[in-house]
């Protein structure tokens, strides 16, 4: 049955869903054509909207950018291929492959979405070269699947908002900390029950799988990459032919590039003795870039890293920028608003939470960020959950789990995974849909059953 329900999605998604820049632009055109028809909005005035958001996400953008080439980069350091590597070997089968790297995918993605992005995607690729009749599609889409958890976990932005103060809704909830969000039972419960049964479904997926219907990895293409790699960024000093020059001294010095990267390390022993775990997104990056900076032990070995990281991220350059403009249309117009207000509208204390991630789910397709959620949905359900005396707490994790959930068929964080992977959206979406299914079934059902008892 699930052989059967995975192939009729993959091959679902192979025939019709276009390649991710495509989607982003049909995507762009359909909320243009809802906010035409639902909000009143003029085409020129919607017009406007969607320039003017075009630019409103560039931070976020480059901040992708640096997570995929500094996590690329650091992954291609003598040391971390060996981690790799030795975690790799544990398995002995495709089905033990897609077990592994979605259970670690889950767990890594709990502390930090950033971090766990980038490590499931290296270890679906390392798991693809090692472990022999492994579906490395299968292995990609399972290290994504892990990402249905992040906005569960100690990185959640939604979390995170609700618990500094000055948040969008504190006249109305004060500070709501992380122990009733995060680290409540309800919150623990759900996110941790997915962590540890999503492995199964991919597990059996895997599993169930006949045997000329696996993809592998090309290892001959592999090698050609490595080799390719080993020469653009060999730990070896690169002098000049003449002899060591000055400049070329500088470039190979070791003792500069460890000076400079114990600034980094002290900037981050201060950074966490001061705010405590504050693993937010720039501090990942950071923590990605001075390690790098550690293990490839020459100045110049860490730029050719970088070299070759960056040729992967055009996919975030180009399609980001049109996010933001279906962003700008969605928000700006109120059509996010109207979406979110109809779930709303036949709700009741019982089913307020499950129709708040339902609708989080929708609007997630278009925004796909829990801040940009958060602005459209606080401010319209937070006043309602107290009128139905409904948690804040509650309400504010529905809409987090409604942002990771359509996460799943969204290609927008997928995209620096798949650069790492070097895939296309298309050979991992058919098997993300039945992790959608899945933790639709998980989220809907917890946020109905705490209600209960």
């Amino acid at each position: 049955m699930l052989n059967k329900m995975s192939k009729f999605f993959v091959n679902l998604v192979q025939k019709y869903l276009p390649d991710a820049y495509l989607f982003a632009i049909v995507l762009t055109f359909i909320a243009y054509l809802l906010a035409l028809l639902l909000t009143g909005k003029g085409p020129l005035d919607l017009i406007g909207m969607w320039g003017d958001g075009i630019w409103g996400i560039l931070t976020f953008a480059m901040q992708m950018i640096l997570i995929l080439v500094t996590g690329h980069s650091l992954a291609s350091s003598p040391p971390i291929k060996k981690i790799l590597s030795s975690v790799a070997s544990i398995p002995k089968t495709g089905a033990g492959a897609a077990f592994l790297v979605v259970l670690i995918a889950g767990m890594a993605n709990f502390v930090s979405w950033g971090f766990g992005l980038v490590v499931a995607a290296l270890l679906a690729r390392e798991l693809g070269k090692k472990v022999k009749g492994s579906d490395y599609p299968l292995l990609v889409a399972g290290g994504y699947a892990g990402f249905v958890v992040w906005h569960g976990g100690i990185s959640g932005s939604i979390p995170l908002a609700v618990a500094t103060k000055g948040h969008l809704v504190e006249k109305l909830t004060g500070i709501i900390p992380m122990s009733r969000t995060v680290f409540s039972a309800e919150n623990l419960v759900i996110t941790w029950f997915l962590i540890l049964t999503m492995p199964v479904l991919f597990y059996l997926i895997a599993k169930s799988k006949k045997k000329e219907d696996v993809i592998s990895l090309d290892l001959d293409l592999v090698a050609a990459e490595e080799a390719k790699a080993q020469l653009a960024a060999t730990a070896e000093p690169h002098l000049a032919s003449t002899g060591p020059t000055f400049a070329s001294r500088l470039e190979n010095s070791i003792i500069i590039n460890m000076l400079f990267a114990l600034g980094g390390v002290i900037y981050l022993v201060r950074h966490f003795a001061m705010k405590g775990f504050d693993l937010n997104l720039n501090i990942v990056i950071f923590i990605f870039f001075i390690l790098g900076v550690i293990l490839h032990l020459r100045p110049i070995n860490y730029v050719r890293a970088i070299n070759e990281a960056i040729k992967g991220a055009g996919g975030i350059a180009l399609q980001f920028p049109l996010y933001g403009g279906i962003q700008g249309i969605m928000v700006t117009s109120g059509l996010a608003a109207i979406i979110a207000n109809g779930f709303v509208s036949f709700s009741n204390e019982i089913t307020f939470p499950l129709f708040t991630f339902l609708a989080g789910g929708i609007i997630n397709i278009f925004v796909p960020s829990g801040g940009g959620q958060w602005i459209v949905q606080g401010p319209i359900n937070i006043p309602v959950a107290l009128k139905l005396g409904v948690d804040p707490a509650t309400v504010a994790m529905s809409i987090a789990y409604g942002d990771q959930w359509t996460n799943m068929i969204q290609p927008f964080w997928a995209l620096p995974l798949l650069a790492i992977a070097k895939l296309n959206v298309r050979d991992i979406m058919g098997y993300c849909v039945m992790a959608l299914i899945w933790a639709g079934i998980v989220f809907s059902a917890g946020l109905l059953i705490f209600r209960l008892i």
